[in-house]
């Protein structure tokens, strides 16, 4: 899905992201839990390249990922204004293909649970696995099969901006906990509104899915945190609950000393 209306409306969807505590969170992990010198991050699905932004000012090398031109052409608006170092390219997550090898992977804010199947999801485990540095980390997050179920399950949402007013529909399908998000937005132009449509879905899995997809993958296991518990003390890592709406899985791939 190339996401050809959402990019244009994305930022101003997503004020409330709170990308800086999110990505001083991330560094925290990164500090603590990385057995490589280098400091070369891909952000995976980057999106408007909001996150790699804030990783670039904490002085990562970022290479920012995503199969949405209208996203990418966002977020080289972005590094024009700020002059930052950071590379764009335009790859499938589930292909990527990088020049070398990588320090740190991080893929955010429930990219993931947009891939069509969790056969998806360990293809793109495989292929950061493959260009992971030995003892370089894999970070993302994922929504939950509760957020799905209990938060997003046939609920409305409205959002008025100065640039758009969007209606985000969700419908629940109960067989997969999978959930269909349809989003309409209506944009004044003059004295007329023009109306565009998107649908997303986005799909839920169970924990033990995904640190099996990790295993296979190779990576080792490092923690699985509550991912917006705490934004407020990035440092603080707190235990997921029954009621975690997006779960952040920490891993690496095993340094030389770990394979022995």
């Amino acid at each position: 899905m190339n996401y050809e209306f959402f990019a244009a409306y994305y930022d101003s969807l997503t004020e409330n992201v709170e990308y800086p505590l999110r990505a001083a969170r991330i560094h925290h992990i990164v500090e603590k839990e990385i057995r490589t010198e280098g400091r070369i991050l891909l952000d995976l699905a980057c999106g408007s390249g909001s996150m790699s932004e804030e990783m670039a000012k904490l002085g990562y090398d970022v290479i920012g990922v995503d199969n949405s031109p209208a996203m990418l052409s966002a977020a080289m608006d972005k590094k024009y204004d700020s002059g930052l170092p950071i590379q764009y390219l335009c790859q499938d997550m589930r292909e990527i293909d990088m020049f070398g090898t990588i320090d740190v992977t991080i893929c955010t804010l429930d990219s993931l649970n947009h891939l069509p199947s969790l056969a998806d999801v360990q293809q793109v485990f495989d292929r950061v696995s493959l260009f992971a540095q030995p003892g370089g980390l894999f970070i993302f997050d994922m929504n939950t099969i509760y957020k799905h179920r209990e938060v997003l399950h046939d609920k409305t949402f409205v959002f008025d901006t100065d640039s758009v007013f969007c209606v985000w529909e969700n419908h629940l399908k109960e067989d997969s906990n999978a959930v269909e998000m349809q989003l309409t937005f209506f944009e004044k132009d003059g004295d007329a509104y023009f109306r565009s449509d998107e649908l997303i879905t986005e799909n839920a899995y169970m924990t033990d899915e995904i640190t099996d997809a990790i295993r296979n993958a190779g990576l080792i296991l490092v923690g699985i945190y509550d991912a917006d518990a705490a934004l407020d003390s990035p440092e603080v890592l707190c235990e997921p609950s029954s009621e975690t709406q997006r779960l952040l899985f920490v891993t690496r791939k095993p340094d030389l000393e770990e394979i022995v």
